[in-house]
């Protein structure tokens, strides 16, 4: 056993899948040659993914895979032995299309239990290393996450490769030996390059665990999570140095950790008047065209300074790169800025006509038809959540005319965002400027919620348009495709209702959301669908946060108005749970549950006191009295774990009255009174959730 080094150094590879490309090459490589017992339950993968290589380092490989027993099965005995107990034809043609060979004395009789089959039981030798990782790489290479095939050429002017970019070198390494396999027309080698700028020369790897030293000396950092945290790190030491805070979204981070070989970092500054323009405006243009890296003061302002990472170590220090991505971003903040005064000379109200020349889908009209609904929906959701109807209507008329300004134009990120910026400009109001930033929120998993009323008012209308317009044209989604996000909009309502606590049940928004959205032609009615979608994602939101699919089955079972009660009841339910009577009470209930379905007709809801002859149901009776008062009380107050827990001290009288008495009794009189008991026990028991779904 050694060691083995694969690596394919290409051309620079797309820099958003490069570290999906690089796992997905070395688990690739990995699971074949494991699958096929070159590994040993003690080898460790090492994954490398550089701009310019996707490599991966296996220890303890085995040189040959072991030879491995097996059997195979080859025609009944009927079919294979002639009548002189020779092979027939039928079988020797089995045998050598299976490249058997051996006398028919050494073939085993085994039954199936329908025939005696003839079975051949050998050994089937070890492949090289040579083969197998043959195998592996085609295997790993046929698996990429490629997100766009490129066809090339290659030296010979002839051959046509596709590939995510062209490969310029394969290196695979055994040790110190080359192992001789062909990938995508080349011969592998020991042959890869170095750092493009640094280095010019072809580097030579003499052996497989000697990759990761030779690649720094020629200053490539190989390993991604390695460099990705460098970056962090140098980032966070040079704004110290500066007497700031980085700004460092993990997505920018990771796009350039993609992008550089060997990171270094060096830092530029712009004019001071730029600070003028929102700072949403300025992060982003650094972030989305440059890759630079914003600072923040230790006041949290946006400083006029920014990082930036390179991959070259400049002989002056970095002053000419910094000067350099001085101008650079110079021009694009210029930009910037004339968007912003360019903006401003238009109010917010004046370009809501302009909506009207804004598709917002094909079937359900403009930006300027839909904001019409969603300023119905808002002021109706005002009305129910207690918030202010007019500045609702006036924040959703609003909402969506910065669509028609330069800025959102070159950075649609900004949506909401400059929408704000400009109500204040126009002196709106400051709950109706709030409001248009809001209305978004939450943009994804774990964003925060709108903070007000009338935000919370416009962001409940504008999901809720969304969800039953689109439903209403049959766009619903579909197995993992949502082109319109639709999942998330559902689980922004969800979390508005439950988080804010708002008093308003998920059936009211779809059912007044539905009285606007029926006026558009051709929309259908889809409310049961959006109802039960909604449900299929609190389901999943439920289950997300902790809670098992028994209990979240056993509380949305009574469709509870409030969705803010959930998580107590599920509290309640699971402390239930935790007590000794809860399996015995939960069993008991489902019985009820069978019992009263059963019975034809209404079962009666008053309990006769003098009906009551057996000493069990007497008990229980007496028992249910003592505790539903108090019962009650505690579910009222939304006291669901005290409910429960006065419910649990019924579990002997509940035992007692099945062990006793006949519900079925064959007195018409007795039996409905008992059925009586037995619903207004059922009703106590299940309030707070229905019990019976815990059942074991």
């Amino acid at each position: 056993m050694t060691n083995l080094l694969v690596e394919l150094q290409t051309e620079e590879l797309p820099p958003k899948a490069l570290e999906k490309l690089s796992v997905a090459f070395a688990e690739g490589v990995e699971s074949y040659l494991r699958t096929h017992g070159f590994l040993t339950a003690d080898s460790v993968k090492t994954v490398f993914g550089a701009p310019r290589r996707l490599a991966v380092h296996l220890t303890d490989v085995l040189a040959k895979s072991p030879d491995e027993a097996f059997t195979q099965k080859l025609v009944p005995v009927r079919v294979g032995i002639a009548a002189d107990g020779t092979a027939t034809p039928a079988l020797e043609k089995k045998m050598k299309n299976l490249g058997i060979a051996c006398a028919v004395e050494e073939l085993k009789r085994v039954n199936d239990g329908k025939n005696e089959q003839l079975v051949f039981e050998g050994v089937r030798p070890g492949v090289a290393l040579a083969e197998g990782l043959q195998q592996a790489l085609n295997a790993a290479v046929k698996g990429l996450p490629i997100p766009k095939v490129m066809s090339y050429q290659l030296a010979d002017g002839v051959t046509t490769v596709e590939f995510v970019r062209p490969v310029k070198h394969v290196t695979a390494l055994y040790g110190g030996d080359v192992v001789p396999v062909k990938l995508l027309g080349l011969d592998a080698d020991r042959i890869t390059m170095g750092h493009r700028f640094h280095t010019t020369e072809p580097v030579s790897i003499p052996c497989a665990d000697c990759y990761e030293r030779v690649l720094k000396e020629n200053r490539v950092m190989p390993c991604y999570d390695e460099r990705r945290e460098l970056i962090r790190k140098l980032l966070n030491d040079r704004a110290t140095e500066i007497g700031g805070t980085v700004i460092m979204p993990e997505d920018l981070l990771d796009e350039v950790t993609a992008l550089t070989e060997w990171p270094v970092i060096y830092d530029s500054q712009f004019e001071e008047e730029f600070l003028a323009v929102p700072e949403e405006c300025l992060i982003l243009t650094m972030q989305l065209n440059q890759r630079y890296f914003a600072l923040r003061d230790a006041q949290g302002k946006l400083m006029n300074r920014f990082l930036l990472v390179s991959q070259l170590e400049a002989k002056d220090g970095g002053a000419a790169i910094s000067a350099g991505n001085a101008r650079v971003v110079r021009a694009r903040l210029a930009d910037a800025k004339f968007f912003y005064d360019q903006d401003r000379h238009e109010t917010l109200e004046s370009r809501v006509d302009g909506l009207k020349h804004v598709v917002y889908h094909n079937k359900l009209g403009s930006q300027a038809e839909r904001m019409l609904r969603v300023k119905g929906m808002a002021a109706h959701f005002a009305g129910l959540i207690g918030a202010d109807a007019a500045k609702a209507e006036r924040a959703a008329m609003l909402s969506k005319a910065d669509l028609r300004t330069l800025m959102v134009g070159e950075f649609p990120e900004l949506q909401g965002i400059m929408g704000e910026y400009y109500a204040n400009y126009d002196k709106e109001d400051g709950d109706v400027a709030l409001a248009i930033r809001e209305h978004y929120q939450p943009r994804y998993a774990g964003d925060e919620l709108p903070s007000t009323p009338v935000s919370l008012a416009v962001a409940l209308a504008d999901k809720m348009e969304t969800l039953s317009g689109l439903f209403g044209i049959g766009q619903m989604p579909t197995g993992e495709k949502d082109p319109f996000a639709l999942r998330r909009h559902a689980l922004g309502v969800l979390r508005m209702l439950i988080e804010k606590d708002l008093p308003v049940s998920i059936d009211t928004l779809i059912d007044a959301a539905w009285d606007i959205e029926k006026a558009v032609p051709g929309v259908q009615d889809h409310r049961v669908e959006l109802r039960n979608f909604f449900m299929d994602r609190l389901r999943v939101m439920l289950r997300d946060s902790g809670y098992t699919t028994l209990e979240v089955d056993a509380v949305l079972a009574l469709n509870p108005s409030q969705l803010s009660e959930l998580t107590k009841r599920l509290a309640a339910v699971r402390s239930f749970m935790a007590l000794p009577e809860a399996e015995a009470l939960t069993a008991a209930n489902k019985r009820i549950g069978n019992i009263l379905k059963k019975v034809e007709g209404e079962v009666p809801t008053e309990v006769k006191v003098d009906l009551l002859v057996e000493d069990a149901e007497k008990a229980l009776y007496e028992a249910l009295n003592a505790i539903e008062a108090k019962a009650n009380a505690h579910f009222e107050a939304g006291e669901y774990t005290e409910m429960l827990g006065l419910v649990a001290t019924l579990r002997t009288p509940v035992d007692n009255f099945f062990d006793g008495v006949m519900v079925n009794a064959e007195d018409s009189e007795l039996r409905a009174n008992r059925q009586a008991l037995l619903k207004s026990l059922y009703t106590v028991m299940n309030r707070v959730a229905e019990i019976a779904r815990l059942a074991k």
